[in-house]
């Protein structure tokens, strides 16, 4: 149950191509301990020394490894209701 890539879905969507580098994107889906989660990933490929010329196969399995492992540390924090402006009763029922 620790590993992402075997107990969720990593599903890869695309890739990009922006003015300053190539992204591989990734959709993330999962559940655990009873709560559903659902991200969007995108992996610049420059930064793990990949280039456009290399296969797919190696760009999509490095790219995916990366994202698992920098999503797994990510620390998340909850924003808070206050930071939610006009919030009325009609949103919340």
């Amino acid at each position: 149950m620790k590993n992402l890539s075997e107990n969720n879905l990593i599903r890869f969507s695309n890739i990009t191509k922006k003015k300053d580098a190539i992204f591989a994107n990734f959709r993330v889906k999962g559940l655990r301990n009873g709560v559903v989660f659902s991200a969007s990933i995108s992996v610049d490929i420059t930064s793990l020394d990949l280039n456009p010329g290399d296969s797919l196969e190696k760009i999509i399995e490095e790219c995916a490894r990366h994202g698992v492992k920098e999503f797994k540390k990510a620390e998340l924090s909850f924003e808070g209701v206050s930071a939610i402006p006009y919030l009325g009763v009609a949103q919340l029922g």
